[in-house]
């Protein structure tokens, strides 16, 4: 029979070594440092169906320095015969971006984001500045 007077027995100095060894392990591998273990919530449109003859197009991209309706107006024209589909136009709206513009659609918040509509106003609204600064015709 074994007594230890004034502290844990051996056994339990190992394991709590153990322990200690594991959460550093843990810490230096990163596990826990990422947010997205599910590949879904690295989508902003989740649960979208690609169909198999759809060619992708060639998008002109957005970087964020010009007017972000025109840059609207063009993806919608490309995109026309997928009109209906509004997951199919918002999961393909990130090919048409570079840059800032880029950077800023991944960083969007997929609670934030449900349909279309919502996208197109987040966007105008991050790049209306560029707007409000292009001419128009009359000022030209």
């Amino acid at each position: 029979m074994f007594l230890s007077v004034g502290g844990p027995p051996p056994a339990a100095k190992g394991k709590g070594k153990l322990d200690l060894i594991k959460e550093r392990l843990r810490v230096v591998e990163g596990f826990g440092d990422y947010p997205f273990i599910d590949m879904t919530d690295l989508c902003l449109v989740p649960d979208i169906v690609i169909p198999s003859k759809l060619k992708v197009l060639d998008f002109d991209r957005y970087k964020g320095t010009t007017c972000p309706k025109n840059h609207l107006k063009m993806y919608c024209r490309k995109m026309g015969a997928y009109s209906r589909d509004e997951k199919l136009l918002m999961h393909f709206f990130q090919d048409s971006l570079a840059g800032a513009a880029f950077i800023w659609y991944t960083n969007l918040e997929a609670s934030r984001i449900h349909t279309w509509k919502d996208l197109i106003t987040a966007f105008l609204r991050q790049y209306r500045y560029n707007s409000d600064m292009a001419p128009n015709r009359t000022q030209l």
